[in-house]
């Protein structure tokens, strides 16, 4: 640990400065902070004193899954967070310290070769750069040795003599040798989905070892040059003769035998675990790739960019149907289960609904209906319909909140009211559903916006720009502060002295701005105009969906539905996020010009980075649920009804007619 002249205040503690916490202001957890290092509240004391998180319990850390994941760089407490621990016997993990586990699994390093141990044992030293290593315990009976990675430091131009590493011990080096052998399966240049018949590994005591210390999938990853990693194999650690390197390579996964011709020795190395005939890797980056929203495609550029090796499309499809997406729906029906049952216990549930389509106009292929509990702003309900299933994209919107409330109503959901847009199917839809039916004000705002600010451009309407914000925002002040339609203002009318500000009796302008006002729709919907609740938070769900699901890019239904339940995870978990502060606890804002403002401005509060705990939790899944016995999560997607393509309600041409058609077509000239 490097000394930065900072410590932690505990008695007899020694943690790492990188996980340091100050002492919080307020005053009664500052207290508690003071009672749990003095055993008393001094007087006087140090403002900025520090404790490590060592002495924490994982509850008092807000991003301790994103840390774990590789996502922070160091833990943040949570507001009101107290120290309990006093001599903890084992510290946290640090940001810039990685355990690895090294066995004798099939995702381990080398096979031992069967030359005598005292063959084996004799002292070579590696062309590797050597270093020593901090802690190194043995285990008798197993081969698990845990390690530690030393801290490297930057690189200088005056060459640094490293120590000799730690000698291994007669009874690790023995152990060594009980590797079961390896199948010639992985030579196949496709990455297969899992198969216990073909699978490349041999079960032995270190996989079972293995399987109860950390997860493949949570092991650190490095990227390693291929030079440097063969140079590792050119000599032979036994009598240092040139070594044949024969390299295999299956997407991330990389197999290389090493034998010498001159004393047989032999060993194969493997860059990562392999589970039946899958490597972890390769499955990992599929589903890291599909967890974040990411795109394959755009993904593979940047793979070949850097010249890194990496699977193929059809193997990510293969991950993502066999394991990925029954993941995704397994979770996504387990958080909603838990969500339904919340609001079953309520009695008023206030929900808000509206639909995004896939395209604008009436071309969209797909329709997502989203269903929002506006008192918690969660996601409660996603329904995707695809336009052939209604004849046509102007019905989706209607069937997909016939969906939202028929799960609902199953569920045992009663609605007190629901908030959506001035849609005339929805308005008539839930009036005979007997629904109370509230409008959003902002979509009102929207459409009357519009129409004043045409009024505004024609001839001799100029005076109506002047009154555009102040009648935008009468309606949103009509709305809040009135429950009933019939409810008017109290006071007398009063008159402005600057009569320029006025109308003219008669004038053009009035009758125009007149005539939309006083409209009778517009009068009628005013009544029912939202008193409390609105659906701008479900608009902001929208945005989260074009990053996971960005209009440009052609899904199959399944796909669909999976990306939307995706960004609907990623909404609930972040959707109360803090507000950021400074170093001093103020408030941070930020500059914001809206294309409604028109080159003006309006401030928005800065909310705390986003965290993607759910993005862990699937992962989990992924490998320790449903990579075991896929069957289940896969009997659940089944279920679901998929509509078919558009394409396949079409008869399909013969590529050879078609061919010929088109190249006689090019022949004329045209």
């Amino acid at each position: 640990m490097a000394d930065h002249g900072y410590k932690c205040y505990i008695p007899g503690c020694a943690g790492d400065v990188s996980t340091l916490h100050t002492l919080p202001t307020e005053k009664n957890c500052q207290q508690a902070w003071l009672m749990f290092i003095y055993n008393r509240i001094p007087k006087q004391f140090n403002s900025k004193l520090l404790v490590c998180s060592a002495h924490f319990t994982t509850e008092c850390f807000s991003n301790l899954g994103q840390y774990q994941a590789g996502f922070a760089h160091r833990l943040i407490l949570k507001k009101g967070a107290i120290p309990t621990i006093l001599l903890p016997s084992q510290p946290l993990p640090q940001a810039r310290t990685s355990q690895l586990l090294r066995t004798n699994d099939v995702g381990c390093q080398t096979d031992a070769t069967q030359l005598p141990l005292k063959t084996m044992m004799t002292s070579v030293r590696s062309k590797g750069i050597q270093v020593t290593v901090s802690s190194q315990s043995v285990v008798v009976g197993t081969t698990t040795t845990a390690m530690s990675w030393p801290s490297i430091q930057p690189f200088t131009s005056t060459p640094v003599k490293a120590a000799m590493p730690a000698k291994r011990t007669r009874v690790e080096l023995e152990e060594d040798m009980k590797i079961g052998n390896v199948s010639s399966a992985v030579i196949d240049p496709q990455d297969s989905t899992y198969d216990p018949a073909q699978s490349v590994t041999t079960e032995t005591e270190s996989s079972q070892v293995f399987a109860t210390s950390m997860p493949f999938h949570k092991d650190a990853k490095f990227i390693v040059f291929e030079k440097c990693l063969l140079s590792l194999f050119e000599s032979c650690p036994v009598c240092t003769s040139s070594c044949n390197v024969s390299p295999r390579r299956r997407g991330t996964f990389v197999a290389i035998d090493q034998r010498c011709p001159h004393c047989d020795f032999f060993r194969q190395w493997r860059s990562q675990p392999v589970i039946g005939s899958t490597p972890v890797g390769n499955l990992q980056l599929s589903a890291a790739i599909y967890f974040s929203g990411a795109s394959f495609l755009k993904m593979q550029k940047v793979f070949r960019a850097m010249n890194l090796k990496m699977h193929t499309y059809d193997a990510f499809r293969r991950h993502a149907k066999t394991y990925l997406e029954p993941a995704i729906i397994h979770k996504w029906n387990e958080d909603q289960n838990l969500q339904l049952h919340y609001l079953s216990q309520n009695k008023n549930a206030i929900l808000g609904g509206d639909m995004r389509a896939d395209s604008p106009g009436h071309s969209a292929k797909y329709g997502s209906y989203t269903m929002m509990d506006l008192q918690t702003n969660n996601i409660v309900d996603i329904q995707l319909v695809q336009s052939k299933e209604v004849g046509g994209s102007y019905h989706m919107e209607k069937e997909g909140l016939r969906r939202s409330l028929d799960r609902l109503e199953e569920s045992g959901v009663k609605l007190d009211c629901v908030v959506t847009d001035r849609h005339p199917q929805i308005q008539k839809f839930l009036k005979d559903r007997k629904i109370i039916h509230y409008y959003d004000i902002w979509h009102m705002a929207k459409g009357l916006s519009k129409k004043v600010e045409k009024i505004s451009r024609e001839k001799d309407c100029s005076l109506v720009k002047k009154w555009h914000k102040s009648i935008i925002n009468h309606l949103y002040w009509s709305a809040t502060s009135s429950k009933s339609g019939p409810e008017k203002c109290q006071h007398e009318q009063k008159l402005s002295k600057d009569c320029s500000k006025w109308f003219q009796p008669g004038s053009r302008a009035l009758n125009r701005l007149h005539k939309v006002l006083i409209n009778k729709r517009v009068l009628s919907d005013v009544e029912k105009l939202s008193p409390h609740y609105q659906t701008s938070t479900v608009e902001s769900f929208h945005k989260v969906i074009l990053y996971f699901a960005p209009k440009n890019v052609v899904l199959p239904f399944i796909g669909m539905l999976c990306r939307l339940y995706l960004a609907a995870m990623h909404f609930n978990e972040n959707v109360v996020r803090p507000q950021m502060t400074t170093s001093k606890g103020k408030l941070v804002y930020k500059h914001f010009f809206p294309k409604a403002k028109k080159g003006g401005h309006t401030i928005k509060p800065v909310k705390t980075e986003p965290t993607f705990c759910y993005v862990i939790n699937l992962m989990d899944s992924v490998f320790q649920e449903v990579f075991c016995d896929p069957l289940p999560y896969l009997d659940a997607i089944q279920r679901i009804p998929v509509p078919q393509y558009l394409s396949a309600q079409r008869d399909r041409p013969s590529m050879e007619k078609t061919v010929a058609e088109h190249v006689t077509f090019q022949s004329r000239g045209v």
